[in-house]
């Protein structure tokens, strides 16, 4: 247990802080946990909704310094690779005529 005033407080802030930083990153895992069944699920238009909500959460939180900006790139990259890969119903592909 610390003894000066200024640790005392610096307990207390750590604390908080830290309070802050694990819901933030439960938000993150929560958010993957969901995509990962969209696109399991093949729900391409509610994953596209759905990664927008993560860019957001993941760039917050690389902001706040929770977690590197090199991670939070990978994990939006990998996400909407997945996503990509999901195959389009909409999407007329052509043959060309030679």
């Amino acid at each position: 247990m610390p003894n000066l005033k200024t640790s005392i407080k610096d307990l207390r802030q750590n604390k908080r802080r830290k309070v802050v930083n694990d819901r933030l990153r439960n938000r993150i895992k929560k958010s993957i946990k969901k995509q990962a069944t969209l696109v399991k699920d093949v729900a391409i238009a509610e994953g596209e909704k759905n990664l927008r909500n993560i860019y957001k959460v993941l760039d917050k939180a690389s902001k706040k310094n929770i977690i590197n900006k090199g991670k939070a790139d990978r994990i939006k990259s990998r996400l909407a690779r997945n996503l990509n890969k999901l195959p389009k119903d909409n999407v007329k592909t052509a043959k060309k005529s030679d």
